[in-house]
């Protein structure tokens, strides 16, 4: 392949197809496809279980931005393993939907950038205000490479598993015909001021978890006091 040829590849496509395998998990055996970022090189993974093209059934998606910290090492501090896996659960009962896990680390800034800002929100500052506080944007997250596996595995209506208004909007404006399935999962002590400065300051739809949370934490006091 030429210089131009490769020039011109990189200008009409964001990622490349690698390879496939077969998935084995304790919830389902699902399909999983390597894509690659064809600027960056990056690796994006999408998570396949069953007929995506079955007349009358919408499949699940979930657009799930890598956390090493909370997949991997199972940090209280916010809610993506729990999402991860509460997301992977309801697409292995319908038996039907995709898992894209995108590499953007700290809603985009990296993995250390995210360090970064862990360090500054000890301090006392919000995950926004630290992200600012170190040059970065509140949210650097883009979906155009999302977009484009999508289109490449033929879906243009989806349910998506998702609190976040802006990933629904990015697929809408995408042409992806999207609606809203809640993934809201019972916040804990940790991850609790996180939570409710997404709701304030990002406008994600978390009233349930928030509502389940002061349940729990009534629950807990009631029981404190019954044994004092």
């Amino acid at each position: 392949m030429t210089v131009d040829a490769v020039a011109r590849y990189r200008q009409e496509h964001r990622v490349s197809f690698i390879t496939e395998t077969h998935l084995p998990t304790s919830l389902a055996t699902f399909q999983l496809r390597h894509y690659q970022e064809v600027a960056t090189g990056l690796p994006y993974l999408a998570l396949l279980l069953g007929d995506m093209h079955q007349e009358g059934n919408v499949p699940l998606l979930r657009l799930h931005s890598a956390c090493a910290t909370g997949d991997i090492f199972g940090s209280q501090r916010c809610d993506c393993q729990a999402q991860l896996h509460a997301a992977m659960v309801e697409i292995a009962r319908e038996g039907r939907g995709v898992l894209l896990y995108l590499p953007q680390e700290g809603r985009g800034i990296g993995l250390g950038g995210k360090l970064q800002a862990y360090a500054l929100q000890e301090q006392g500052f919000d995950t926004i205000e630290a992200n600012e506080l170190l040059g970065y944007p509140a949210d650097a997250r883009d979906y155009s490479t999302a977009l484009e596996i999508l289109r490449d595995l033929g879906l243009q209506r989806v349910r998506l598993l998702t609190n976040n208004p802006d990933k629904l909007q990015a697929l809408q404006a995408g042409g992806i015909q999207a609606k809203r399935v809640p993934l809201e999962i019972t916040p804990g002590a940790s991850n609790l001021d996180y939570l409710q400065t997404k709701q304030r300051r990002f406008g994600h739809m978390l009233d349930q978890s928030l509502a389940l949370y002061r349940e729990a934490d009534k629950a807990r006091s009631y029981g404190k006091s019954h044994h004092a």
